[in-house]
């Protein structure tokens, strides 16, 4: 019965009271969505649709992830979608100014 009173008053067999910090940690899911997609649209970006679609749903998850917090993943996904978008802009004037002068 004594076995049964330690465990129930946390404490264990020294007498010492035993406390467990439970800590809540925050996640932003969209953001890290965001993320992910970003980082996954980057690399295959070049495939027309598909790359342009997982694109444009990075740019927006991280956009709204923004505004939950912790912003660190969103802030990063926003950023590397900008930058692939700008990259998809620049590679499709190359291909249409090489296309007007021949």
């Amino acid at each position: 019965m004594e076995t049964n009173q330690n465990q129930n008053s946390g404490q264990n067999g020294s007498g010492q009271t035993i406390i467990v910090n439970q800590v809540e940690k925050k996640s932003n899911g969209l953001g890290t969505a965001g993320f992910v997609l970003s980082l996954i649209a980057l690399f295959i970006g070049w495939v027309p649709f598909l790359g342009w679609l997982i694109w444009i749903l990075g740019l927006v998850f991280s956009f709204i992830g923004i505004f939950r917090a912790p912003r660190g993943l969103a802030i990063a996904g926003l950023v590397i979608s900008f930058i692939g978008i700008i990259l998809l802009v620049i590679v499709f004037a190359g291909i249409g100014a090489a296309a007007l002068s021949s």
